[in-house]
This record gives structure tokens, C-alpha cells and sequence, in this order.
């Protein structure tokens, strides 16, 4: 081939492909709902009706019947004698269907006895209720007359006890007049001493017998024979620190200890006593 040929050749121009044109659809200024798509056929409205009357039906059935008859009362977090009292207040309710069980009027009905702080109730289906109760914790039995009674320690009045039980908590006696009533909170100075021996557990004191109140404040006599004086009711639970520290240096002799200052405890042998707050120093006779 020449030379010439081969340059036609080069000059000629090559063939392009041929373009696509692709429509672009634009958006439609309106858009129609089909209203035919949004109603519902009449065989779907038949079976959501069936579903929902057989559930209906169901939980009649259920509430009516013994399928969820309650059975079993499960009490937890209370001693047995606290228990006991649970069971006897909710035992009424016995072979009604957990479906019926009003919870909220139960709790209010087992918060009402003098020895529940608070409960928390639970349906435990098919057959159960549990109950988690937080009990008063017994604190002080205060003596009136012939009669004992026992007393928690937020200060309310569980119930009478016969004489002589609980010998591990201290005694209050009391004027025939103070009224005492089960599910009530003390007041004047009961309601203190209750404060004086509510903390004694905590603080590490142990063996106190009796707690007294009156001109000279609280006083706590101890299982020993040893009087620990307290003052005015104020700053308890420092007050009893200090003895539970105090009291095993103290020589057996020792008549009485004085925290009514804490941070100047003062003993003796005799029981007579003088602290000096306002001058800073402390005498025994």
C-alpha cells in the first residue's frame, strides 16, 4: 500500500456509537392514593374481629374459672410470727383468679399491721402470690403496769408481749396514762428513749437493760450495773461510740460514764458527777 493510501486512511474520521436516550419521568405534582388499597378487605376485618373476641373470651374465661385460681401466698423477708400475720390477711383471697387480685389494696391492707414497714406483691401465675415484706425491727419493750409492750425502732407500737420474753432489749416504764396502741408511733419522751436505744446495735453497745429520761436527759443502765449517762438527746450515736469505746478500759469498780460531752467522757465510782462544758474540764467525786 502507498504512502498516500495509509494517509486517507489515517485522516478518515472513526464512527461514533450511537447515543441512548433515556427518559427521565418527572415528579407528578399531585400524587393519587389508591383508596381501594386502604381498606381493609372484609375477610381481614372478620379475622381480626375473631382474634379479638376469642382473646376476650379467653381472659373471661381465665377470670372466671380456676385456671388462675391464686393458691399458694409465698412470704419473704419477714420472721415467722410476721409471716403468720401476712398469710392471715391475704388468706380471704385464697381461690380468687390472680386476674381479679387487687394488689395495690392488699399492700395497703398488709401495711396497715403494726409490725410491716412496707411489702412489694407480686403475681406469681398460675397459682401464686409473692410477697417480700420489710418488717419493723423491734427496738425497746416498754413496761406499764403489769403490761409489756413492744416497740420498734421508728418508734411504733407493734403489739403486747408476754412478760419476760425478749430479755435482750431494754425496758422502758412508763405512767399508766401514756396511751399505747398497736400501729401508733410514741411521742414525748417514750419517742426519745427510742431514739436513745434504736442506734445501740450499730454503735457496738451491747447489754443495756433499761433506758430512762428525765431532768438530767437519757440515761442507759447497763446489764453489769453500770450507768452511762447521755445528757440531752442530741448526737446519739456519737455519744454512742464514745461509750462502746470507753467501756472496756473502764476499772470493774466503775459506777458510772458520762458522754453527755463527748469529746470529754467522764467516769466514776461514786454516782455523782459534774462536767464543765463551758470551762472545758470535767470532775468526778
Amino acid at each position: 500500500m502507498t504512502g498516500r493510501g495509509r494517509g486517507e486512511r489515517a485522516s478518515r474520521p472513526r464512527a461514533r456509537p450511537a447515543s441512548v436516550v433515556v427518559p427521565i419521568a418527572r415528579p407528578r405534582s399531585g400524587v393519587r392514593l389508591d383508596a381501594d388499597r386502604l381498606v381493609p378487605s372484609a375477610r381481614s376485618l372478620v379475622l381480626a374481629f375473631a382474634l379479638l373476641a376469642g382473646g376476650i373470651g379467653a381472659w373471661l374465661v381465665a377470670k372466671e374459672t380456676s385456671v388462675f385460681a391464686l393458691r399458694t401466698v409465698q412470704v419473704s423477708g419477714a420472721p415467722k410470727p410476721v409471716a403468720r400475720q401476712v398469710q392471715q390477711v391475704l388468706e380471704r383471697e385464697v381461690g380468687t383468679s390472680l386476674l381479679e387480685v387487687d394488689t395495690d389494696r392488699l399492700r395497703h391492707a398488709v401495711e396497715r399491721l403494726p409490725t410491716v414497714v412496707s411489702v412489694e406483691l407480686v403475681r406469681a401465675f398460675p397459682h401464686a402470690l409473692r410477697i417480700a415484706v420489710v418488717p419493723e425491727r423491734p427496738a425497746l419493750v416498754v413496761r406499764r403496769g403489769a403490761e409489756s409492750w413492744l416497740v420498734s425502732s421508728r418508734g411504733r407500737v407493734m403489739g403486747t408481749i408476754e412478760r419476760g420474753t425478749r430479755p435482750g432489749l431494754p425496758r422502758l416504764w412508763v405512767r399508766r396514762e401514756v396511751d399505747l396502741e398497736p400501729g401508733a408511733l410514741l411521742d414525748g419522751d417514750p419517742a426519745v428513749a427510742v431514739a436513745a436505744v434504736a442506734p445501740l446495735r450499730s454503735a457496738g453497745l451491747r447489754g443495756v437493760a433499761t433506758v430512762r429520761t428525765g431532768k438530767d436527759g437519757l440515761t442507759l443502765a447497763l446489764r453489769r450495773g453500770l450507768l452511762v449517762r447521755l445528757g440531752e438527746p442530741a448526737s446519739i450515736r456519737l455519744k454512742l461510740a464514745v461509750a462502746a469505746r470507753v467501756l472496756p478500759l473502764l476499772a470493774p469498780e466503775t459506777l458510772y460514764l458520762d458522754v453527755s460531752v463527748p469529746d470529754r467522757p467522764v467516769s466514776g465510782t461514786t454516782l455523782n458527777s459534774q462536767v464543765e462544758v463551758e470551762s472545758g474540764t470535767s470532775t468526778t467525786t
